[in-house]
């Protein structure tokens, strides 16, 4: 009876552990998470290494994440859609940039705010922003001593 109470003890212990992984996973992935906030768009000359669900961040804080990624026919640039936590206002001179955790990190949306007295609106198309930076073009031109 003894090894019947421990098997169901451990099986309990590994079935909450799991329970825990997925909602774990959940929040981090922004699946299970459902915030109140404000749609902005911004388009990218390159978007490398951003997807939806990648974090926006001001100063440093996660205040976001992007919800749509496409490719405009048109111009050939990185359409996105982010979302922005509501009570966060934006001023409406503000940059954003796709920036990276550092060599291994991964990419993130970034907002550069500016000084302006007026904010974004919800909906509102950012038209300051700055691509991916990619690090192998840049170490190719290092290598080969290119100046361009």
């Amino acid at each position: 009876m003894s090894e019947h109470k421990t098997e169901a003890f451990v099986g309990g212990v590994v079935l909450a552990v799991a329970i825990g992984f997925v909602a774990y996973a959940g929040q981090i992935t922004g699946f299970t998470k459902q915030t109140t906030g404000y749609e902005l768009g911004a388009s990218f000359r390159s978007a490398e290494g951003v997807t939806v669900g990648t974090d926006v961040r001001l100063a440093g804080v996660k205040i976001g994440t992007v919800t749509a990624l496409d490719l405009n026919p048109q111009t050939f640039r990185a359409d996105t859609k982010f979302s922005v936590a509501e009570g966060i206002e934006i001023p409406d001179d503000s940059a954003v940039v796709v920036a990276s955790e550092g060599l291994l990190g991964g990419n993130f949306v970034e907002i550069v705010p500016g000084g302006s007295p007026f904010n974004f609106a919800p909906g509102d198309e950012i038209e300051d922003t700055q691509g991916a930076v990619s690090l192998v073009a840049l170490l190719m031109k290092f290598v080969s001593g290119s100046s361009e």
